[in-house]
């Protein structure tokens, strides 16, 4: 198998675990410094991001992450797709369609998450949107 079709793969087991608030998954799959990076600008060492499954503050009904593109650079392996969630948290709505970025390490035991950014799929701006009318 090669390392486009073993990130996809991983990036699938990372998801459920996301998705069935797995922390025990969570944990074994990623680095001891992971970070999150969120869609609004804040960052999540490992704990805080484990934390806020394990005290139910973060409840993801769906995920799905698709269009991926993966990128390897020997031991590193750079994945960028579409992260797509119906989820809540501290009760607020948080259903979001965003663009992530993951960073992955290959090291004995096979790929680890070291990082995550997501960022908003937004609409054009407004001079975009009449470009394509025109």
């Amino acid at each position: 198998m090669g390392t486009q079709q073993e990130i996809i793969e991983f990036g699938q087991r990372w998801a459920a675990a996301e998705q069935d608030g797995d922390t025990d998954t969570l944990d074994a799959i990623s680095t001891d410094d992971f970070t999150l990076v969120g869609p609004l600008g804040f960052v999540l060492d490992k704990t805080q991001w484990l934390d806020r499954y394990r005290t139910g503050q973060l409840i993801v009904h769906e995920l799905t992450w698709d269009e991926i593109a993966v990128r390897e650079y020997g031991t590193t392996a750079v994945a960028i797709g579409r992260y797509q969630q119906k989820a809540e948290y501290q009760g607020n709505n948080t259903d979001a369609t965003l663009r992530g970025t993951q960073v992955l390490v290959r090291d004995g035991d096979g790929w680890k998450l070291a990082g995550i950014h997501l960022s908003p799929i937004g609409a054009p701006p407004a001079f975009a949107r009449q470009q394509r009318e025109d």
